[in-house]
């Protein structure tokens, strides 16, 4: 895969990004904790998560795309564009419509969204364990964590998921795990297992929760 950028520049943006949105990025990864904990717990508030991923995905899509990454590849233009409306989507999914639901059971859809949302978490530790010291690392508050979390999230809510919800997320996975192999950020491949994850749903949405309720 031939990228616009080189990993030099790619280092260096998230060393300026993480030098100057630190505390927004422990901010968000606090409130996404708290957010996990409610879910594992089967409290969500549907309302509050669709707030979250609509926070999410549109810091990203402004402050990290359309800020920041612009300034090395003209393609983060269209993904900020893409982010935006997903976070449009999940805000009228959730706090303005009230068209989101989440619950949790032993099933393996839930197992798959727990992987996703735990490693969503652990996700600033792997950069500099992964050779990518602080600040020269993706911690949070940036598109693949964003996805990963989203994926967790998309896979904790019962089927119907409406499909056109997925398309973003499992576009920017096969986006962000393409460009890992090329720029050396190990932590991104879980996005094709995301991308994986979500397709299946996508395709068949009752299938991993059948599966679930037949090994109960």
């Amino acid at each position: 895969m031939t990228l616009p950028f080189t990993q030099t520049q790619f280092l260096d943006l998230f060393g300026a990004y993480n030098t100057r949105f630190l505390p927004v990025e422990v901010a968000l990864w606090i409130a996404t904790l708290a957010a996990v904990v409610q879910v594992l717990r089967n409290r969500a508030d549907a309302r509050w998560m669709g707030a979250l991923l609509a926070v999410h995905w549109a810091w990203s899509g402004i402050v990290y795309h359309a800020v920041y990454f612009t300034a090395i590849n003209p393609a983060a233009w269209l993904f900020g564009a893409l982010f935006v409306a997903q976070a449009a989507a999940f805000a009228w999914l959730g706090p303005l419509r009230g068209g989101l639901s989440f619950d949790w059971q032993a099933t393996p859809r839930h197992a798959l969204s727990a992987l996703f949302l735990i490693f969503s978490l652990v996700y600033p530790a792997l950069g500099p364990i992964s050779g990518h010291p602080f600040p020269r690392a993706a911690l949070f508050a940036v598109p693949c964590p964003t996805t990963l979390f989203t994926a967790g999230m998309l896979l904790a809510a019962p089927p119907p998921v409406p499909r056109w919800l997925l398309a973003v997320p499992i576009a920017w996975s096969l986006v962000g795990g393409s460009a890992a192999l090329t720029l050396g950020i190990t932590p991104d491949l879980m996005l094709f297992v995301a991308a994986a994850a979500l397709l299946l749903y996508a395709a068949a949405p009752h299938a991993l929760s059948a599966a679930g309720r037949r090994t109960a």
